[in-house]
């Protein structure tokens, strides 16, 4: 199924391509119709725009490493060609060239994974040498992959089957398959690990049903209902640093927030209230019904929701702890970034503290005088989203303009990531002696 062009709809702003928070939800990077923007989430009441890249146009890709100064960019305008940038010195450490187009990249601070139609690259982060190429993967149009961000394990998830909700991890530090999973009757829509690597939580393309696996068991520990009534697009699933919580975006107005917590029975029958009651009596009953009847019983519904201002238009969504208290982010295609404050004890609705724009004001005049004067408006790209650009043209960037990598000969151009990069506690950047050169390597 192709993807809409979010160009066409009224309520997306004219600026806005793509949006992904980093690894540990402290920075937001937005991908532009002029390039891409970096910023800082770390407190409710502002939002600091770190960094505006410039360097190429119509960015549908940006991930940035942690906080550190490395982020990785993709153009609608070069859909084969990864750029990693150092966007504090305004340098290029190296670039890459694929033979399709690039559908996401996934980073933690020891491998860096690109996911084609059909193949996934992975890298040793540090000199950018290829490691292992996974050749004829399904199909997978959008581009769905997970990778967990500790990279003492570096679990890599991506679908195992085009048409069934199969789930293949892959170790991708020690490059081999660890574990396939029956996720979902349906195809995969959404895929994330805990902070730890140790859960997984899936999405079919029916989004009415979410579970979460062990890794790398693969058993199943919990399972969500979003809803009954539709089908819906997750666009995004999300754990807390804590793994206590996990929430659910689409492309409906609600974001679900589940708890995963165990229930004990021992805290029922000191509790034997009316609903514990019926509790048992429906956990009693659902032995003698049909299977999918007695699994629907059992699943747990939204601890707590956040009932947005819009429906229809992509965005992400992610928990995070900011200034001690937990919050939900949520990062739409309307260009704005909504913060709510979530109550980890009682959950229920989710309350608006703070919106912030994510584009001028004096950009969104320009936007209006440019529908005023439809002549001035530049070709618009073939498409805004991961998974279309695999109906752009196909014909590769010149080689003349790539120095590219080899899989044995690590960089060819650029420079070597420093370990400091990579350590498990904050990042101290030093900009004089950062990234320090790699010379050319022979094939």
């Amino acid at each position: 199924m192709e993807s809409p062009d979010l160009s066409d709809d009224p309520g997306v702003h004219r600026g806005f391509i793509c949006a992904s928070f980093n690894q540990d939800t402290t920075s937001l990077s937005v991908g532009t119709k002029t390039g891409y923007r970096l910023f800082s989430v770390t407190a409710v009441d502002k939002l600091d725009c770190i960094h505006e890249g410039v360097e190429c146009p119509d960015v549908y890709i940006v991930e940035r490493l942690f906080s550190s100064s490395l982020v990785v960019v993709v153009s609608l305008s070069m859909p084969r060609r990864m750029n990693v940038y150092h966007f504090k010195k305004g340098t290029e450490i190296c670039n890459y060239s694929y033979s399709n187009n690039i559908l996401s990249v996934r980073l933690n601070r020891q491998r860096l994974v690109v996911c084609l139609e059909e193949s996934i690259y992975i890298h040793n982060i540090k000199d950018m040498k290829l490691l292992k190429t996974l050749l004829n993967t399904p199909t997978n149009p959008s581009g769905l992959c997970a990778l967990s961000i500790n990279h003492g394990n570096s679990f890599l998830a991506y679908p195992g089957s085009a048409t069934m909700g199969e789930i293949t991890v892959y170790d991708a530090n020690n490059l081999s398959t660890v574990t396939l999973i029956q996720a979902h009757d349906s195809p995969l829509a959404a895929l994330t690990f805990n902070a730890s690597g140790t859960k997984l939580a899936s999405a079919s393309e029916k989004g009415t049903v979410i579970r979460v696996f062990s890794i790398p068991e693969g058993q199943k520990l919990f399972e969500f209902r979003r809803g009954m009534k539709r089908y819906v697009s997750i666009s995004s699933l999300s754990f807390s640093a804590d793994a206590q919580f996990l929430c659910a975006s689409s492309n409906t107005e609600t974001v679900h927030i589940f708890k995963l917590e165990q229930h004990s029975p021992s805290q029922e029958e000191e509790s034997p209230t009316w609903s514990a009651y019926v509790g048992k009596m429906f956990t009693a009953a659902s032995t003698y019904l049909p299977t999918q009847v007695s699994d629907m019983m059992n699943q747990d519904r939204a601890f707590a929701t956040v009932r947005l201002n819009m429906f229809g238009l992509k965005n992400i969504c992610a928990l995070a702890t900011i200034q001690k208290l937990p919050r939900l982010l949520v990062a739409s295609s309307d260009g704005y970034l909504y913060i709510y404050n979530v109550d980890p004890q009682d959950g229920g609705e989710c309350v608006l503290v703070q919106k912030h724009r994510l584009f001028e004001s004096n950009e969104e005049q320009v936007d209006q005088k440019e529908e005023e004067n439809p002549e001035n408006v530049p070709p618009q790209p073939a498409s805004q989203t991961y998974a279309a650009t695999v109906a752009l043209p196909t014909t590769a960037p010149s080689s003349t303009t790539l120095m590219g990598y080899s899989e044995d000969g690590g960089a060819q151009k650029g420079e070597v990531i420093p370990e400091h990069e990579f350590a498990e506690g904050p990042v101290c950047l030093d900009d004089e002696n950062e990234f320090p050169p790699v010379g050319n390597q022979n094939n």
